[in-house]
């Protein structure tokens, strides 16, 4: 006769129970998307244009040129918002250089207030106001930002009803169809550029 197996304990563990107050925001992937297409309807044409017309920058510079901004475009792209009981935080993948796109944390029981800022754009932009006066960006383009907006309001005791994204998703989404056009008009471009080397 088999002796019984002892009963696993179904208390969670601090760890994980730590782990299950903690919240990820990336960025939007439709922005994430819409963006890196842009750039590259915005750049993919120059290196066929060079050659077509024997500018005097070479296309393999080129090349390598826009590799290295796209690149850069992603490392950007790749931010993250963690949110957990002690702080908020953004960082960035550990080969991300800190030189380019450095994070910053924030313990709740700094945050002094939430100030709204205008930008030259129109919108508005928000910033925590620490009580040494050091003033930290909310992220406004992740996926989710209600969410960490209510998360913000929990932690802080600010009242964030009046805070909006930066920009809707249906503005992104807009932007991406004229992208996808723009790609089109890409790629006829790039087939005469071709055709003519």
């Amino acid at each position: 006769m088999s002796t019984p197996s002892p009963a696993i304990s179904q208390t969670p563990k601090p760890h994980a129970q730590e782990q299950s107050q903690r919240r990820t925001f990336r960025l939007s992937p439709i922005i994430r998307l819409t963006l890196i297409l842009l750039y590259v309807a915005l750049t993919a044409p120059l290196p066929f244009l060079a050659d077509a017309t024997d500018a005097p920058v070479s296309s393999s510079l080129l090349w390598a040129g826009l590799t290295i901004g796209l690149i850069a475009l992603y490392a950007a792209l790749t931010e993250r918002v963690i949110v957990d009981e002690q702080a908020i935080q953004v960082t960035y993948p550990v080969w991300v250089p800190k030189f380019f796109r450095q994070g910053w944390l924030l313990p709740w029981s700094e945050v002094q207030a939430l100030k709204p800022r205008s930008t030259g754009q129109g919108g508005i932009v928000y910033y925590f106001l620490s009580h040494s006066n050091d003033a930290y960006l909310l992220p406004m383009r992740v996926a989710g930002f209600a969410e960490l907006v209510r998360q913000v309001q929990a932690k802080t005791g600010i009242d964030t009803t009046d805070v909006k994204p930066l920009a809707q998703p249906w503005m992104y989404v807009i932007l991406l169809i004229f992208t996808l056009l723009l790609l089109a008009i890409d790629s006829w471009t790039i087939w005469v550029a071709v055709g003519q080397g």
